[in-house]
This record gives structure tokens, C-alpha cells and sequence, in this order.
């Protein structure tokens, strides 16, 4: 083993063994198993991907394809065309060919069901290139956020400064405004790029009448035939994805016929100072399901805009009379209404529209009206939004939202931490499309309503922390190695899944050094559902999401 010493910070040094990578002990045994003669035939490479790969479906042709993506003229000098060698072998495991999830397995859920049954890829206050008091609107963040995926974005448009104009920006703060037609343009041009399933764009609306025109004129001009427009009566049920494909559709709350007179001028304006993270450290704190909160916590909630109140936020004259053209494009109507939270949950069988809560709001709506919660999300659409304090962008724990059946859990995409890769994770599944099919368990209704507190016995077990129901979440950790770059725990671990439609494999590699916090290594988010079994190379990313070029984990995953 030889040893080679480098500089840190030009004022010590340290000392590394390097290592070239090996197979270890369980692929060379494997490789025993299904070689002859020190070389692993196509014949028997499928036999291979068949037992211990699981692809039931596997032919003989992928065996070969496998072997001649390694017979490239570079490796013509080690390796022989009639079959796979061991560090072959090991390299077809390691590499790019052998993914955890199926590269070609595009959309597979059934699209044609209500809207109301999805999960939806939601982005909050989608403008916004960081914290939420001071940095900049753009239509960039929005840009990214549909090339990866996001089929819900969020806009909070504003009179510009002289009052002839539409501005998007975070109200009452001082970021700086971008105008709404840009990022309507950029909606356009960019909304297909990455699924051709529906891009839904919410309005938070703070303008007088006469811009809500002007509004309504951008969004036809901008969208044309591509605006799903609904008819005079509303939607009694939300169109399925499938139906929507390649459709744009506005939601905000409808304008009233008439709007009586508002004085703001005793509203305060000020943000106060509070809490200015939820998230700890550099990738944030570890996400939990149960989460207990203080006082100030809820005190400071109070505070908070509620997004979807009947309350408007602008200042209008009295009686002015609703847009009808603004009023005709808006597709999935919002609001919250009156009243309390049975008011809020109440179904009406004649027409469905939008709720959103705060981050609060849905925890503490989830211990006292959880069921009905889940019975309204079956027909009507669920939003949630992160609380008001998180003025760096931070975020909190989706899994919530979604095991109460929210559909558009709104996430910051601004920054980074676990509960994005929690997100991206998710929304891996079903082709990268945006949009996943709920279990089936929260769609049953009546005595069967999904309880997501309630003891459910054991679908499945993944044997290889896994996130998800309750019941499902479950951390462990490795053995420490220290100063090695080439790990090999050889360790083995089981999660019983009672709800595997909702699991997440969540993995984090961190370098562990005595005499100094542990450095993060990697990480990646991987739903349970989709995994293929098998030994599988597992890409690792960075804190911000990005793939690392060859950072991977060599796993094996097997359901029994």
C-alpha cells in the first residue's frame, strides 16, 4: 500500500493510504458463482440479471448490450470479448448502466384519474433567488424550477410603482421586483421542457381592479390556446393529468362581485424579528414527523399572512365591480373562507376548489380533524406553505402534507437541506414527471378513511434512513470507518414498510473525524417504490442536489 502526503491550507499535513478500488468479498463470490474459467458468459450474465438482479424480463440482448458497453476500443487491452472478467464485472456493477432506479421506465402511473388524486411538485414564492426580506425576483428560480420538474409555480403580483403596471414580488419587504409578463413569457417557453403534464401557476393577487385586466390580457396573449379555461359553472370535478397535458391553469381566489373599502393604513407593515431558521447547520436539521411547538412558535404564527383569507390585501374603492375576464381564466379557485377549520374542510358536491395552510396550520389541523383532512383532499386540492418566519428560505417536513393527502406541498427551492432532497426524492418516481399517483389507502372513503396515526401491519420489508408514514420512518447508521476514501461497511439493514407508496430511502455519507465536525460526504433520496432489487449503483449528490461525476454507493436492495 503506498502513501502520499499533500498540503491542507499550506500549514500542516496529513497523511492518506491510497487505495485502488476492489471488488469486495460478496461480488467476488458472486462472480465465483456465475463464472467460468475466470469469465462470466453472456449466457450466464443473464442468468445473472434474472436471479440476482430481479429483471424477470431481462434478455439475452441486454446481456449483451451490457458487454459491448464495456468492449469499447480503450478497454480492448484487459478485457476479452467473450465474456466479463472480475474487474469487469465490478465496473458494470459500479457503473452508470446500473442504476437503483430504471432509466428507460418513464411515466407508469395511471394519469387519468381527478387532479385531487396526485401528488404535485410545488414550488413556493417561485421567484425569489434566496431569503424572503431582501434578494432578488426573477424569472431564473422559476426557469430552474420547471427544467427540474416543478409543475406548480408561484407568483405575488403587485402595482408597480406608478401604479400602470404588474410587478411580482415578496409584499411589504424589500426584494426587488421583476415584472409579471417576463415570467409569464419564461412560463411559456420553459412549462413542457421537462413533463408534458399540466403546469399549474397560483396568483397571490394584491392588485386593483383595472390591473386585474391588464393581467387577464398578459396571461391570454402570453398562454392562447395552451390556457385551460373552464366553463361559466366551474369545475364539479378536476379534469385528470392526462386530460391537462400540455395545459397551463391559473388558480387564485375569485374576485367578488363587489368589494367594499379597506383602510390599511393601521395594518402593520413591519416583519418582526423572530426565529430566522427551522434549520440547523449546513443541510439543515434532521426532518421528524412529530414535532412539538412553543409558544413563540405559535404566537409569531399569528402573525403570519393567512394567504387564502376572504380579507383582501389592497386597498380598492367600494363597490367596484368583479373583472368578468379575469374572473374566466381562473381554472382551480382558491379560499379559505370564514370560520373555523370545519368550515374550512367542508365539502360542497356541486363544485371543488383550493385550500392552502401554513406549515402550522396543517400540524395542528392534523391532531384534532386528520380524517377530514384526507376526506376533503379526495376531491378538492390541499396547498401548503411554509410558515412566515422561515425569512432564509428554509423549509420544513413534506411527509406531513403528503400522509394527509395534501397535493401541493410548497417547498422553497431557493436554497438547500433535507427536506428538498426529501422533495426531489419523491418526485423521482412516476418518470420525473411532477406529478404521483396517491396510494390507494388515501383515497378509501367512508369507514375506510386513511388514519395516518393508526397501527397498519406490514406490506413489505426493504432490506439495505427509509422516511415516510410514521410507522415507516426509521434511522440507522453504519459502523464508523475513519480516514478511508474507498469505505466498505458490509453492513445490512431490514425496514418493515406498512405504506411503501410513500417510503423514501434517504442516504447521507459523512466523513467522521475525531477531532473535528463531521463532514458531509454525499447524499441522495430514492422512493422505496421504485427501487430496482439487486446490487445497484447508487449516485451521491451535494448538499444543493447536484450529481457528484463519481460518487457512487454500491447497494443491495431486496424486498421480502
Amino acid at each position: 500500500m503506498s502513501k502520499q502526503t499533500y498540503r491542507v491550507c499550506f500549514c500542516c499535513r496529513r497523511r492518506f493510504r491510497l487505495a485502488s478500488a476492489e471488488a469486495p468479498a460478496e461480488i467476488k463470490s458472486l462472480f465465483d458463482s456465475y463464472s467460468e474459467n475466470g469469465t462470466i458468459s453472456v449466457d450466464n450474465l443473464h442468468r445473472f440479471l434474472v436471479e440476482v438482479q430481479k429483471q424477470e424480463n431481462a434478455t439475452v440482448e441486454d446481456a449483451e448490450a451490457i458487454l459491448n458497453s464495456l468492449h469499447e476500443p480503450k478497454h480492448l487491452n484487459i478485457f476479452h470479448r467473450s465474456g466479463l472478467n472480475l474487474e469487469q464485472f465490478f465496473k458494470y456493477l459500479f457503473g452508470d448502466i446500473n442504476p437503483p432506479i430504471d432509466p428507460r421506465r418513464r411515466v407508469h402511473h395511471d394519469m387519468h384519474d381527478p387532479l385531487s388524486h396526485y401528488y404535485i411538485y410545488t414550488g413556493h414564492n417561485s421567484y425569489l433567488t434566496g431569503n424572503q426580506l431582501s434578494s432578488d425576483c426573477s424569472d431564473v428560480p422559476i426557469i430552474k424550477a420547471l427544467q427540474n420538474g416543478v409543475r406548480v409555480i408561484e407568483l405575488d403580483i403587485w402595482p408597480n410603482s406608478t401604479k400602470d403596471d404588474v410587478d411580482v414580488l415578496h409584499g411589504r419587504t424589500l426584494t426587488t421586483p421583476v415584472q409579471l409578463i417576463k415570467c409569464l413569457r419564461s412560463i411559456k417557453e420553459h412549462a413542457f421542457s421537462a413533463s408534458e403534464y399540466p403546469v399549474v401557476i397560483t396568483l397571490e393577487d394584491h392588485l386593483p381592479q383595472h390591473l386585474q385586466a391588464k393581467v387577464a390580457e398578459m396571461i391570454n396573449e402570453t398562454f392562447g390556446d395552451t390556457l385551460f379555461v373552464p366553463g361559466s359553472d366551474g369545475l364539479k370535478e378536476f379534469p385528470s393529468p392526462e386530460a391537462l397535458k400540455r395545459k397551463v391553469m391559473i388558480s387564485t381566489k375569485p374576485p367578488k362581485e363587489y368589494l367594499e373599502a379597506k383602510d390599511l393604513s393601521g395594518e402593520q407593515n413591519e416583519v418582526k424579528e423572530g426565529k430566522q431558521s427551522a434549520e440547523a447547520g449546513p443541510w439543515g436539521r434532521e426532518i421528524s414527523i412529530n414535532k412539538s411547538r412553543t409558544n413563540d412558535e405559535d404566537d409569531l404564527n399569528e402573525e403570519e399572512a393567512h394567504e387564502d383569507d376572504d380579507d383582501d390585501e389592497v386597498d380598492r374603492k367600494s363597490q367596484q365591480i368583479a373583472v368578468p375576464e379575469y374572473k374566466r381564466l381562473i381554472a382551480i379557485h382558491a379560499g379559505k373562507g370564514k370560520g373555523g377549520l370545519d368550515d374550512w374542510l367542508r365539502l360542497d358536491p356541486n363544485k371543488v376548489r383550493r385550500l392552502s395552510l401554513s406549515e402550522l396550520e396543517l400540524e395542528k389541523a392534523a391532531v384534532t380533524h386528520a380524517k377530514e383532512i384526507i376526506s376533503f383532499t379526495q376531491r378538492n386540492l390541499l396547498r401548503v406553505y411554509p410558515k412566515g418566519i422561515r425569512f432564509d428560505s428554509s423549509n420544513y417536513n413534506p411527509l406531513i402534507g403528503w400522509m394527509h393527502g395534501a397535493q401541493m406541498v410548497a417547498l422553497n427551492m431557493q436554497g438547500y437541506g433535507r427536506s428538498l432532497w426529501v422533495m426531489r426524492g419523491m418526485f423521482r418516481a412516476n418518470g420525473g414527471c411532477g406529478y404521483v399517483r396517491k396510494p390507494d389507502i388515501l383515497l378509501k372513503t367512508g369507514n375506510e378513511i386513511f388514519d395516518p396515526k393508526a397501527k397498519l401491519p406490514v406490506k413489505t420489508t426493504l432490506k439495505v434512513g427509509i422516511a415516510g408514514v410514521p410507522a415507516d420512518t426509521l434511522m440507522k447508521k453504519t459502523r464508523t470507518l475513519e480516514d478511508n476514501w474507498i469505505p466498505n461497511w458490509n453492513e445490512h439493514f431490514e425496514f418493515p414498510l406498512t405504506v411503501p407508496e410513500l417510503a423514501l430511502l434517504r442516504i447521507e455519507v459523512h466523513e467522521y473525524d475525531m477531532s473535528d465536525k463531521d463532514d458531509f460526504g454525499g447524499q441522495t433520496c430514492l422512493p422505496a417504490s421504485e427501487l430496482r432489487e439487486g446490487i445497484r449503483a447508487v449516485p451521491l449528490h451535494n448538499q444543493k442536489g447536484e450529481p457528484y461525476r463519481s460518487v457512487k454507493l454500491l447497494m443491495r436492495f431486496q424486498f421480502i
